[in-house]
């Protein structure tokens, strides 16, 4: 199934590491708790090692030629097609992800290596103009360098795709990068490690995968040497490496509680059946799944039903199950938690739709939930749910649910079902999000686009150009 791909060591300055500091990380199936491998945490010595050979390693790749470059990512993407299927059933496992949904996701992770290889051919500066007042005769340019080894620090919920898009530009524009995988999902990593390793095309310690304790991370995005930190996680975390990793760049992708407008001239069906989705797939474990559903009073009535049979049309268990587009909760720890808010909710006053049960305890099953009646300081409006879970409020007017989406800590994604032009203009103009989807989802996203929030969504954006932005500096040169 995935036996081909599995490593369970750390990746270190292009050697494999089956020691440690004597720990073990257990990764289990998500949906059987069944262990798949233990993966032991690097030592302090290990995480110094990376580091180092991140900065050698960094010397050598940014003085390769953006072909050079291009060829290697080409290479690592021709691999990932070959063994896609692979990949997927491990990422079923692992993450939990339903198949269907997996496969997607390398079908992303093939899409972001290919605007990788060709962005890395076509990424560079600008003109600036100058030939004027006291700049006349003169030619000024940018060329954009490298900063030098990026940390990077990936999710469980895109365990490939969301690595690849600290990977991918890293290497495109000559960053050399360690990646801590999330506990909950280090084997995809790994396994696209040991891809990397078996076709040797990058220099030694440009590339490391090393699943690391609190202390040893922390060491690496503390490190002077590492000139980035991307992290893509919870907000918690993320706003506390940002306070302790002193000069460095940052880019932060911190999740958020996406909210869809449906107003009076929307397409109803095809808004319920997409906001089912957008909420449910894959337990609502996606940074832009839909959270908040705000529906103009006039088609309210007419809204709710379809939304409600979109929901109970779901298929909820086992991920290696084709019909499957619900699986299970990433830990047991959170399917507690989902409960004791939807249960905090229905106290406080309110009206559950359908759902709000626990399914199995024994594969981390939730019933997609659906709740109306709800307000302001319930978790379940207030936070990420990052779960099963969605809201239903009726409103008074396109205006209001724009207020009322910006009432939100959040401002990642959001998503307007409307044929009217005005509200279009309206929601891109107002809506305090990093993008608006219009008459589709939140939970849209193509590899090439910007791709980030404000607020408490994070910093920065993500999308191969951009982040080789990120991970370069523009230098000027006029004579």
């Amino acid at each position: 199934m995935y036996s081909n791909i599995l490593k369970n060591e750390n990746y270190i300055n292009s050697q494999w590491h089956a020691t440690g500091n004597g720990k073990f990380l257990p990764v289990t199936d998500k949906y059987t708790q069944q262990e798949i491998a233990q993966v032991p945490f690097c030592t302090n010595e290990q995480m110094e090692e990376a580091i180092a050979a991140s900065v050698t390693g960094f010397e050598e790749l940014k003085s390769w030629s953006a072909g050079q470059r291009s060829e290697a990512l080409e290479k690592m993407r021709v691999v990932l097609v070959e063994q896609q299927e692979e990949f997927a059933q491990l990422i079923a496992a692992e993450a939990g992800k339903p198949i269907g949904y997996a496969r997607g996701e390398i079908a992303r992770c093939i899409d972001t290596l290919k605007t990788a290889v060709s962005e890395a051919l076509r990424f560079d500066g600008e003109m600036v103009p100058m030939d004027y007042n006291n700049g006349e005769g003169k030619v000024a340019f940018t060329r954009r360098f490298p900063i030098g080894p990026i940390a990077a620090i990936s999710p469980f919920n895109f365990p490939l795709n969301l690595a690849l898009h600290k990977i991918a530009p890293a290497i495109a524009c000559g960053c050399s990068i360690v990646l801590k995988p999330a506990p909950q999902t280090p084997l995809v990593a790994l396994a696209f490690a040991k891809l990397v390793d078996d076709l040797n095309c990058l220099p030694k310690g440009a590339f490391s995968v090393l699943v690391a304790d609190i202390p040893e991370a922390e060491k690496l995005v503390r490190d002077e040497r590492m000139k980035m930190l991307s992290f893509t996680g919870s907000p918690q975390i993320g706003w506390h490496l940002k306070n302790i990793i002193g000069k460095k760049k940052v880019a932060l992708e911190l999740g958020g509680n996406a909210s869809v407008i449906v107003d009076e001239s929307a397409d109803l069906e095809q808004a319920a059946k997409l906001t089912a989705i957008g909420a449910y797939l894959y337990a609502g474990q996606i940074c832009i799944s839909t959270q908040r559903i705000l529906v103009h009073h006039k088609v309210f009535d007419t809204f709710k039903p379809l939304l409600i049979a979109e929901v109970e049309r779901l298929q909820v268990g086992d991920p290696r199950n084709e019909k499957v587009m619900v699986g299970p909760i990433i830990q047991p720890v959170h399917v507690q938690r989902i409960k004791e808010w939807v249960d905090e909710a229905i106290e406080g006053g309110a009206e559950l739709l359908t759902g709000g049960k626990i399914l199995s305890e024994e594969n981390g099953l939730y019933a997609p939930t659906l709740l109306t009646n709800t307000k302001k300081g319930m978790k379940v409006c207030d936070l990420e749910a990052f779960g099963p879970v969605a809201t239903l409020k009726k409103v008074d007017s396109f205006e209001q649910a724009v207020s009322i989406s910006n009432d939100s800590t959040f401002g990642l994604q959001a998503g307007v079902f409307t044929n009217q032009f005005d509200h279009v203009k309206k929601a891109h103009e107002e809506l305090e999000v990093g993008g608006v989807m219009i008459n589709n989802i939140p939970g849209f996203r193509i590899d090439s686009m910007p791709y980030g929030g404000v607020k408490d969504s994070g910093l920065g954006r993500e999308g191969i150009k951009y982040t080789m932005e990120e991970m370069t500096e523009p230098r000027l040169i006029v004579y």
